[in-house]
């Protein structure tokens, strides 16, 4: 019976019927590809956001041309794939060039193929909008309305000029009590720049991270209390993790799996609670204006310029790498222009 399996078995190999414990080594030790996205990310620091981001826009360009292998398409599959998210898919100009930015990064750093000039791709227009600015009486109103950690948060976009994500993953050695300042680490662009602390928030800030302290130490006593360290920083400070100077200052209430390391730590809150209480706040204020957090941000840049700012400080502080993109905030100054009058007035 034994001689008669063996030889069928001898048989199907000779037709093609290789057993998948047969298969070729190399074709098992060769990852794939999304796996050699991640890798490549990985090596250059990228992060996580960035990495979720570029994995979904190749996934979703693989799909768009019926599971094609992209080393097997060129030019032409890409224009056609951008183009049919700016014409069917009605997506804005920033998020076609997101797209855009994934496929040059698979092409270039994975693939190591260089792609020509994407002359035919029919790009999403972007338009010109003006930002959306909430005057000191509005801004009053709606932080009646916030309380306890969302009222810190949106105290920093306001008073700091913080992004919403550079906020969420402040850290709690980068606030400076002594000077009254924020050091702004990693922001857009890989940027570092140094904000004010408002004086007004800096009791309170002080209160809540006494608390996100104890509640530090009651982790460490339970055998966790790590944190995520960016770069290689982990390695070469191995007990930096566990420090209460690298915690984050709005930490999230319960543990995670970091999704790279394994590790069970707790991350910074979710920047979707924050979201959805200054959205609420400004529904309760009975603010007509479309204001979200980054509207605490536009404010914070306006009523600097309203006081007689440089606008050269202000674009220090927000961070800005042009200062015409500082200069939009002028539209809604009271002295707009030169301090022209209407003939009306």
């Amino acid at each position: 019976m034994d001689l008669i399996r063996l030889e069928f078995r001898n048989r199907g190999n000779k037709i093609g019927f290789m057993p998948s414990t047969l298969s070729p080594r190399r074709e098992q030790d060769k990852p794939k590809l999304l796996d050699q996205v991640r890798d490549t990310i990985r090596r250059k620091h990228y992060s996580i956001r960035t990495e979720q981001s570029y994995i979904d826009w190749i996934r979703r360009f693989i799909l768009f041309h019926h599971k094609r292998h992209p080393s097997e398409m060129r030019e032409a599959e890409v224009n056609a794939f951008l183009t049919h998210l700016a014409r069917d898919g009605g997506v804005a100009a920033s998020t076609q060039n997101q797209a855009l930015s994934a496929l040059l990064f698979l092409y270039k750093e994975v693939l190591k193929q260089e792609l020509g000039w994407l002359k035919n791709v029919e790009r999403a227009k972007k338009p010109a909008r003006l930002p959306v600015v909430l005057t000191r009486e509005e801004v009053r109103k709606v932080f009646q309305h916030l309380h306890g950690t969302a009222r810190l948060m949106a105290g920093l976009l306001y008073g700091s000029g913080l992004r919403l994500m550079e906020c969420v993953r402040l850290r709690v050695k980068d606030i400076d009590f002594g000077y009254a300042r924020i050091t702004v680490r990693d922001a857009k662009g890989g940027k570092e720049r140094v904000t004010m602390l408002p004086v007004n928030l800096a009791n309170g800030l002080e209160r809540h991270l006494l608390k996100i302290k104890a509640q530090h130490e009651q982790d460490l006593i339970e055998g966790l209390g790590s944190v995520h360290l960016p770069h290689a920083l982990v390695r070469k400070f191995p007990r930096a993790e566990y420090e209460w100077g690298w915690q984050y200052a709005f930490p999230s209430s319960r543990f995670s799996i970091d999704p790279r390391s394994g590790k069970k730590q707790r991350h910074h809150i979710a920047e979707g609670l924050l979201q959805v209480a200054v959205k609420n706040a400004v529904r309760a204020a009975d603010i007509n204006k479309p204001a979200t957090c980054h509207t605490l941000r536009h404010s914070f840049a306006t009523h600097l310029l309203e006081r007689g700012y440089d606008i050269r400080t202000v674009q220090e502080l927000l961070g800005h790498k042009d200062v015409g993109t500082t200069m939009i905030y002028t539209h809604v100054l009271n002295r707009p222009g030169l301090g022209v009058k209407s003939p009306l007035d």
